[in-house]
């Protein structure tokens, strides 16, 4: 077994082969590269444990080569090599969060030892990342005048979180108040964005995955007969939250591929989750499938028959699939399936829906000790990863990793912190999320929503003949005059989901291989 796959970058790599020789004989695979340019495609394609990084080369220099990969692999080690002893540039190279820094020559000891520590770097990094935060201020506010296509949103919003969680391990609430006015400045541009162009998804060729074709388009091109893939789908998860928990899959699990999508339209759970394993948009349900489709004013459980939905689609598709589908909604059913995950080693797909992190925000509304524990998104992080350590689902992913089955991990739609409230006014039968509303006779300011007059325009069904349905923008969230105080003080600073923001409706599907 491999004691680790290490990427060496240096434009004189013919000189390093004694020590590439040394490494492997200590049963590391080495995989020479002369190059910054190619050193960032490689790991694009290819998982690496660790980076060897000249410092020194024409090109791409090696600061700039590690800026690179930092931005596409944020938690790939990165060990820096140079004949510079200026300590500037070991200052920035530290600062930019590298596992060690060596001075050529370089012996094959040394080089042992690297792999195996780390500097003490809090200070260098914390100072390191307010600069190039403030410099990624200024590209951030002008990609925001720019961004016009849901390419440009995907990346743009992964910038934000990338800095979000960065600017977390740094005593500098400055910094962290200017990045949440970037995000709120962004989620006000990306309502604008989506109330222009989301009608225009479903009647063009120029869009996003969407939920209802990430299932043919994301995860069946990566399924394999053998030995198995399991999908967990987290329900309420958002892209940040993944990536507090990615550190820890990562110590079972490479990360193969990863593919941002767009949640439809309610981003809520019956709407968006049924669309991922049936396939189909809600109208499209409500037609073919009527039987298992429910709106939001019918009578029980709004998803019941997930397991159908996506045998069907399995059928549909024409492929010859073995799954099953379990639902883990206590602790005692995560146990369970851990305790006896073997039995799913004949299937081809393993599908798990695991609800826990839908409770906890929801949960975060009625209970005055989770709302403080969650008071704000670093918070929220910090309890969903809490949770993730001690939880049946790591329990499951590490099991998985034992019998060589693929993971894929993905959500629904995530959800956001709600702040402003928006009054809205509709007869008795008007829906009761907060992010959304549908029913007929709405009454509403028309600044903070997202009006459909016309359910079939994004092919959503109608409850009456004149239903309509809204969507709150950015983070508000939908109160009634009656009781009008009470009602906001009550779910003020809670997390919901069903409307428009970055948060809920750009989310990730994270493909891993087994260590």
């Amino acid at each position: 077994m491999s004691s680790g796959k290490i990427l060496w970058v240096d434009d004189e790599i013919q000189l390093l082969k004694p020590h590439m020789l040394f490494l492997e004989k200590k049963n590391y695979e080495v995989t020479p590269c002369t190059n910054g340019a190619d050193a960032v495609e490689s790991v694009s394609e290819e998982q690496f444990d660790i980076v060897f990084l000249d410092e020194n080369m024409p090109g791409l220099s090696g600061l700039e080569t590690l800026s690179q990969i930092k931005e596409k692999l944020p938690n790939l080690p990165v060990i820096m090599i140079t004949k510079s002893e200026e300590e500037y540039i070991m200052e920035e190279a530290i600062g930019s969060k590298i596992a060690d820094y060596l001075i050529k020559p370089v012996n094959p000891n040394q080089i042992l030892l690297s792999l195996k520590k780390n500097l003490d770097t809090s200070r260098l990094v914390s100072e390191k990342t307010t600069s190039s935060y403030q410099q990624e201020f200024r590209k951030i506010s002008l990609d925001l005048a720019m961004v016009n296509t849901y390419q440009d949103w995907i990346e743009l919003y992964k910038k934000l979180i990338h800095w979000e969680i960065q600017l977390e391990s740094i005593a500098d609430p400055g910094m962290t108040e200017i990045l949440e006015s970037q995000k709120e400045e962004a989620n006000s541009q990306f309502y604008k964005f989506i109330k222009n162009n989301y009608r225009d998804w479903f009647h063009g060729e120029d869009r996003p995955v969407l939920s209802h074709t990430l299932f043919k388009e994301v995860i069946v091109p990566q399924l394999e007969n053998d030995p198995g893939t399991l999908l967990v789908v987290i329900d309420n998860l958002r892209y940040d939250q993944l990536r507090v928990l990615e550190p820890i899959i990562n110590e079972y699990y490479k990360l193969k591929e990863e593919k941002s999508f767009f949640s439809i339209l309610p981003s809520a759970t019956q709407y968006a989750r049924n669309a991922i394993f049936s396939g189909l948009m809600p109208l499209d349900m409500e037609k073919k499938f009527p039987q298992y489709w429910k709106n939001d004013t019918d009578e029980g459980g709004k998803n019941l028959y997930e397991n159908e939905f996506l045998t069907e689609q399995i059928k549909r598709l024409g492929l010859d699939l073995n799954h099953e589908y379990y639902k883990i909604t206590s602790l005692s059913q995560g146990r369970e399936l851990a305790s006896n995950l073997a039995k799913v080693k004949n299937n081809d797909l393993t599908v798990v829906v695991y609800n826990f992190v839908d409770m906890l925000s929801h949960s975060r509304t009625e209970m005055d000790m989770i709302k403080e524990l969650a008071s704000d998104d670093k918070a929220y992080r910090s309890l969903t990863l809490s949770w993730f350590k001690n939880s049946p689902l790591l329990e499951i992913i590490q099991n998985a990793q034992k019998m060589g089955l693929k993971l894929i991990i993905t959500t629904d739609h995530g959800t956001i912190n709600s702040v402003r409230p928006s009054k809205v006014v509709g007869d008795k039968n008007i829906s009761s999320n907060l992010r959304y509303k549908t029913g007929k006779s709405l009454s509403y300011n028309e600044k903070e929503v997202y009006e459909v007059k016309d359910p079939k325009d994004i092919f959503l069904p109608a409850l009456h003949i004149s239903s309509s349905f809204i969507f709150a923008k950015e983070d508000y969230f939908f109160a009634y005059p009656n009781n009008y105080n009470h009602y906001v003080k009550y779910y003020k600073n809670t997390y919901q989901h069903g409307g428009i923001s970055l948060e809920e409706m750009i989310i990730p599907c994270m493909t891993f291989e087994p260590k």
